[in-house]
């Protein structure tokens, strides 16, 4: 087990409040470049995995861009990229909106099901969702990273 300090490569003590912010951020994105390298055969990126799991979790609703945008992990995204490049890969549909020709209606496809399908085969045999972590530890960190964000 590699202690932050180590990964980090730092010799001077850090105060226990700065070594758990540091410990996270590490952490996330040693997490965001492993999920990265494992969807790279199916040639999709974090953010796009995010927006179809999303329109997947509301399927067969759609929605438009504002609501996606609203329940992703990153809400920094670019959104209309992200859009515009699923929809290019025919992973989702995007349809104007009759009320508001501004809005579009935003739905996953049966590509872009099939696809999520195969991606979470392929975590599941690699385990890459699974962690070091007992389901006792991951309970009680998930519950210490609800209380760190209030």
């Amino acid at each position: 087990m590699a202690e932050i300090e180590h990964e980090i490569k730092q010799t001077k003590h850090l105060d226990d409040h700065l070594k758990a912010n540091l410990n996270i951020m590490f952490t996330a994105n040693w997490l965001h470049n492993k999920i990265s390298a494992n969807l790279k055969p199916f040639n999709i990126t974090p953010e796009q995995f995010n927006v179809l799991r999303i329109l997947k979790g509301s399927h067969p609703r759609e929605m438009c861009q504002k609501d996606i945008l609203s329940r992703m992990v990153a809400a920094s995204s670019n959104i209309t990229l992200l859009i515009k490049k699923l929809s290019t890969k025919g992973l989702i549909k995007v349809q104007s909106s009759v009320e508001d020709k501004r809005q579009y209606r935003i739905n996953i496809t049966k590509a872009g099901l099939d696809l999520l399908t195969k991606i979470e085969k392929d975590f599941v045999a690699k385990k890459v969702s699974r962690s070091n972590l007992s389901v006792s530890e991951a309970f009680h960190l998930n519950a210490l990273l609800n209380k760190l964000r209030g």
